[in-house]
C-alpha cells in the first residue's frame, strides 16, 4: 500500500515538473514576443518577421526545445485559430462572398504555378517522382495567417486586395487539402489516384460550407424569420447570448464558437484555421447591439469593445505563439546548409517570381483588380506555413521518403518566402496607397 502511494506521489511530482517546464517554455516565448514587439517599433518591420526570427534563434541556441511539448503545440494551434477568427470577425461577410467570383483565378493559377515549379525543380535535382510530388505538394498552399497579419500591421487588412488575398488563400488551401488527401498516397507509393477520393473530398468541403452557412443564416439569428415560430428554440438568438448581462460572457461565447467551428472544419478534413475564419465571417455586427435593452449605450460600442478584445487576444499574446513555434522549425546545421543553400536559393527565386507573376496576372485579368492591387496580391500569396510543414513532416519525419538535404532545401525556401511576405508588402505599401488615393480622386 505504501509503495502504491509513493508511486502515485512520484508520478504526480513528475507531472508537475513537466507542466512547470512547459510553462517555462511559454514564458520564454512570451518574452520573445515582447522583445519582438519592441524591435518591430524600432525597425519599422512587421512583428511577424521578428516572431519567426526569435523562434528560430532561441531553438538553435538551446533556449527552446527542438520538439515542442504538446501543451505548446496545442497553444500554438489555438493561436492560429484566434488569428483567423479575428481576421474573419473584422471582415464583412458580403465582401468575402462577392470576392470569391473575383478570386477563383488567383487561387487556381496561384496554386498551379508553385506546384509546377517545385515539382519540376525537384524532379531535375533528385530524379525521383515521389520526392518531386511531395515537394510540389509542400509548396502549393499559401499561408493566410502570415499574410493577413502582415497586412494588418501595415493597416491594409480591410482593403479589397486583402479580401482578394484572403479569399484566394482560403480557396487555395481547400484545393491544396484536396490535393494532399488524394495525392499523398501516390507520393508515398501506397495508392493510385482515384476519382472517388477526389469526389469525397469535394463533397466534404461543400457540406462543411453549407452547414456553416446554415448556422450563420438560420441558427444564429433564430428569433427572426419563419423559425421564430418554433416552440422553445424559436426564442433563442446569438444576440441574446452576446449581450446578456451587458456582455459579461461575450468573449467566452465567441472563442467557443471559433474553436467549435474550427473543430468542425477539422472533422470535415479541412484545416482548423479555415473553420475559424469562416466562424468569424458568419458573426454579424448587429448581434452586439444593446441599444434595444439599454438606451444609454451607443449602438456599436459593444461591438467595438469586443473587436479590440479579440484583436488583443489574437495579435498580442496567443496568436504570436504560433509564429514563434513556426520559426522553431528551422534548425541550423552549417555543413548541410552550405550544401543545399544554392539549390534553396534557386527554388526560392523560381517560386518567388512564379508565384507573384501567376497571382498578379490572374488578379488583373480574371479578378479585374488594379495593377497596384494585383501586385499586392502577388506579394501576399508568397508565404508558406501550415500545410507545407504538414507535408514535410509526413515526408521526412514519418515516412523518411525525402533526404535531409531535400528537407533543408524546402525549409530554407519556406523561411525565405515567409520573410519575403512582410518585406515586400511593406515595400509596396507606399505605392499601393498612392495608387488608391489617385483612383479615389
Amino acid at each position: 500500500m505504501m509503495c502504491d502511494k509513493l508511486a502515485f506521489i512520484i508520478k504526480n511530482t513528475a507531472m508537475d515538473k513537466d507542466l512547470m517546464h512547459d510553462i517555462e517554455i511559454l514564458a520564454i516565448i512570451w518574452l520573445s514576443v515582447f522583445l519582438a514587439s519592441i524591435l518591430s517599433e524600432k525597425t519599422r518591420l512587421t512583428p511577424v518577421l521578428w516572431y519567426l526570427f526569435f523562434g528560430s534563434l532561441l531553438t538553435n541556441i538551446g533556449l527552446l526545445p527542438i520538439e515542442m511539448p504538446t501543451f505548446i503545440t496545442g497553444f500554438a494551434e489555438l493561436g492560429i485559430i484566434t488569428i483567423m477568427f479575428s481576421l474573419g470577425f473584422e471582415e464583412e461577410t458580403s465582401n468575402f462572398l462577392s470576392s470569391i467570383k473575383r478570386s477563383w483565378g488567383i487561387a487556381f493559377f496561384g496554386a498551379i504555378a508553385p506546384f509546377s515549379i517545385a515539382y519540376s525543380f525537384s524532379l531535375w535535382l533528385w530524379d525521383n517522382f515521389h520526392i518531386a510530388l511531395l515537394c510540389g505538394l509542400a509548396m502549393t498552399s499559401t499561408t493566410v495567417s502570415l499574410t493577413m497579419a502582415s497586412l494588418k500591421t501595415e493597416g491594409l487588412n480591410k482593403s479589397p486586395a486583402a479580401t482578394g488575398i484572403m479569399t484566394s488563400a482560403v480557396l487555395d488551401n481547400i484545393a491544396s487539402l484536396a490535393l494532399l488527401a488524394t495525392l499523398m498516397p501516390i507520393a508515398t507509393a501506397q495508392a493510385s489516384l482515384k476519382i472517388d477520393d477526389i469526389l469525397l473530398i469535394a463533397a466534404k468541403a461543400t457540406l462543411f460550407f453549407l452547414f456553416v452557412s446554415f448556422i450563420g443564416a438560420i441558427l444564429f439569428p433564430i428569433s427572426k424569420g419563419w423559425i421564430k415560430n418554433i416552440p422553445i428554440i424559436g426564442q433563442f438568438s446569438l444576440q441574446q447570448v452576446l449581450t446578456n448581462k451587458r456582455g459579461k460572457h461575450t468573449m467566452l461565447a465567441l472563442l467557443l464558437i471559433a474553436v467549435l467551428v474550427a473543430l468542425l472544419a477539422h472533422y470535415f478534413g479541412l484545416h482548423p484555421a479555415i473553420g475559424a475564419y469562416i466562424a468569424g465571417l458568419i458573426i454579424r455586427k448587429e448581434y452586439f447591439d444593446q441599444s434595444a435593452s439599454d438606451h444609454t449605450t451607443p449602438k456599436d460600442i459593444h461591438f467595438e469593445q469586443t473587436l479590440k478584445m479579440v484583436d488583443n487576444i489574437a495579435f498580442s499574446w496567443i496568436g504570436p505563439v504560433f509564429f514563434v513555434v513556426l520559426g522553431n522549425k528551422l534548425l541550423f546545421d552549417g555543413d548541410i546548409i552550405l550544401q543545399v543553400l544554392p539549390y534553396a536559393l534557386i527554388l526560392f527565386i523560381g517560386l518567388f517570381v512564379g508565384q507573384i507573376l501567376s497571382a498578379l496576372l490572374a488578379a488583373k485579368y480574371t479578378g479585374k483588380f488594379s495593377w497596384s492591387e494585383s501586385w499586392m496580391i502577388g506579394f501576399g500569396m508568397l508565404g508558406r506555413a501550415e500545410l507545407a510543414f504538414v507535408v514535410m513532416d509526413i515526408a521526412y519525419v514519418q515516412t523518411q521518403l525525402i533526404s535531409v538535404n531535400a528537407f533543408y532545401t524546402l525549409m530554407i525556401t519556406c523561411f525565405l518566402l515567409n520573410i519575403s511576405v512582410p518585406l515586400t508588402i511593406r515595400w509596396w505599401k507606399a505605392y499601393f496607397q498612392t495608387s488608391v488615393k489617385t483612383r479615389a480622386y
